[in-house]
């Protein structure tokens, strides 16, 4: 019998005991304090609940992470690594909803519709101060080539002027892309779809933010807030040298970071509700019940001494 523990919201308990019925499957809130489950073999988990080395001691018979998204900044891999735990996760299920998103945002910062809900709901009514820009009139350069990164080109591709990726290694051949800082002189809308490594950590900070005044860009972030300077976004924006700002990957411990506005602008925040569609979650049900059912009959099978 598989001993499966489930970070709640990282997948429905209902469809994984109907696919693996003899399981003991258990639910919690987060992985601090854990107590009865040095047995668990199976962790489901979703972003905003970090593994590392200190939450691995409390899971000594772990072997495998099921990670029902597409972030690993969450995970530690070297930790994992160190005791051959399997990392499995889905990240293209969910790049079409994020990329919708990047869509939606696009346009309603476009629109300065932001600006206008937070004018009136502060009993202000200004009309004018809402002018949109056309979105089909702009470039938009996108820093990311992974699943996201790629449906959000493919996603804004018919609205807008034209689409450059930002020069990385890993990017696909063939994808039109500019060197970095040529890119933050040329687009006039930003979306950031990058992983959080160290490399990217703050990229979008005061240093891009110069080379981009010029065009005064809307910045639209559909991957983890660390990847942008949050405090200096706010002030640019503020300052005008920014005309619009969208982020959606807000967890509750980035509350402290965003502080009420005195001054209503074009922002729009969103609590990480990229793939929140409910076709996406039906599907990341299905895969993480599916490859629990497998990984507990590989593992019956191998204790019935199948050599396997």
């Amino acid at each position: 019998m598989s001993n499966i523990l489930v970070i709640r919201g990282a997948a429905d308990i209902g469809t994984l005991r109907a696919y693996a019925p003899d399981a003991r499957i258990q639910e919690v809130d987060h992985l601090q304090a854990l107590s009865d489950v040095a047995a668990t073999s199976i962790l489901v988990l979703r972003s905003g609940a970090y593994l590392g080395e200190h939450e691995l001691k409390a899971l000594p018979c772990l072997r495998h992470v099921i990670r029902t998204g597409s972030g690993l900044d969450n995970i530690d891999l070297e930790a994992l690594s160190r005791r051959a735990i399997v990392v499995h996760r889905n990240p293209e299920v969910s790049a079409p909803a994020v990329a919708e998103w990047v869509l939606a945002s696009a346009l309603m910062l476009a629109r300065r519709m932001p600006l206008g809900h937070a004018m009136l709901a502060g009993g202000m009514h200004d009309k004018a101060a809402c002018m949109g820009t056309p979105l089909a009139q702009m470039a938009v350069g996108v820093w990311g080539a992974g699943p996201v990164g790629l449906a959000a080109a493919r996603a804004l591709a018919p609205y807008v002027a034209r689409i450059t990726h930002a020069h990385w290694p890993s990017n696909p051949q063939g994808l039109p892309q500019s060197p970095s800082h040529e890119l933050a002189h040329q687009a006039q809308v930003h979306v950031i779809a990058l992983p959080l490594r160290t490399a990217t950590r703050q990229l979008i900070g005061p240093e891009f933010l110069k080379q981009a005044a010029s065009q005064r860009p809307f910045l639209i972030c559909a991957g983890r807030l660390e990847t942008l300077d949050v405090a200096a976004c706010l002030r640019a924006l503020k300052a005008g040298t920014i005309s619009g700002l969208a982020i959606d990957g807000i967890e509750r411990q980035h509350l402290p970071m965003l502080e009420p506005q005195r001054t209503p602008m074009n922002l729009l925040i969103s609590p990480h509700i990229g793939a929140q569609r409910t076709d996406v979650r039906a599907a990341l049900n299905r895969w993480a019940a599916e490859l629990v059912r497998e990984i507990s009959q590989r593992d019956h099978t191998t204790l019935a001494g199948d050599p396997r």
